[in-house]
């Protein structure tokens, strides 16, 4: 009787039918700037909208079979060709939505100041580099793709994984003192507004050539949510719009309030992607 009771209550006083009917799952990797802006950016307008959001975290050849399970319903962060390529081609019940971002790329960085611009001279350098590539987390796509272009270009350097905000503070506290540093990156990320950096020449494309970022869904989510789907069809950041989000972000002491006061300041830039157009 007390279950009943609870289940009337539910739909009764809460609208617990609607709550799960409209419950989208978002998966987002912890870290990844690019990704966590995009992603807490869509959950807040969409709540706007009467659509629960869950948050799934994990790494992104989990989110995909997640998404390709069912279980997840949408991921934002899809680095097309190279970098996830390998990772979506074994699922089939998924599929791409559209980019949203275009010209990211990933390597080796510098900062402005360091007077050289190839990998292939950061041996004749090893020595101001203390024989450091400062990296993320072991196991990610990045720090796989390093270790490969230790290798490729015979690099008297090692590999130090650690997480992104590590790498961050190492970054910040070499430039502090001028001291020549490397580190591995992509952009768009925050630490291009913060800190002035270039990338290095990658002759042999270990890391590969420019890249788009996408969005996927899993399978049948365009007939589920239509008009969810519609949103993220039309969703793109150019680079100017990221950057910006991604500054503010970056500066944040909480993301979810920033990202409704961004909702607020490019509403109608959303409103189009909602109403399906592109601003």
């Amino acid at each position: 009787m007390r279950r009943i009771l609870l289940i009337v209550m539910c739909f009764s006083m809460l609208g617990c039918g609607d709550h799960l009917t409209k419950r989208i799952s978002m998966g987002m990797v912890e870290g990844w700037a690019e990704g966590n802006a995009m992603t807490t950016v869509a959950q807040e307008y969409l709540k706007e909208k009467g659509y629960h959001i869950v948050i799934h975290k994990a790494a992104p050849n989990l989110l995909l079979a997640s998404m390709d399970n069912g279980d997840t319903d949408i991921f934002m962060n899809v680095w097309l060709p190279k970098t996830h390529g390998d990772k979506v081609a074994p699922f089939h019940k998924i599929q791409s939505v559209a980019t949203n971002y275009e010209g990211a790329l990933l390597g080796l960085v510098v900062p402005d100041y360091v007077e050289i611009s190839s990998i292939e001279e950061l041996n004749a350098n090893v020595d101001k580099f203390d024989g450091k590539i400062m990296g993320i987390e072991r196991g990610t796509g990045m720090a796989i793709y390093t270790d490969s272009v230790i290798l490729a270009y015979d690099l008297n350097f090692r590999q130090l994984n650690s997480s992104m905000v590590a790498m961050a503070a190492e970054l910040n506290k070499a430039i502090n003192e001028k001291r020549w540093i490397v580190a591995t990156a992509w952009q768009p990320h925050w630490l291009f507004g913060r800190f002035d950096l270039k990338f290095l020449e990658d002759p042999n494309k270990i890391y590969g050539e420019v890249e788009h970022i996408e969005t996927f869904a899993r399978q049948d989510f365009d007939k589920d949510f239509p008009e969810v789907y519609r949103f993220f069809q039309h969703a793109f950041f150019d680079e100017e719009t990221m950057a910006d989000l991604l500054t503010k972000m970056e500066a944040s002491k909480n993301q979810k309030e920033t990202a409704r006061q961004w909702i607020q300041e490019n509403r109608s830039m959303l409103d189009a992607w909602w109403g399906g157009s592109a601003q």
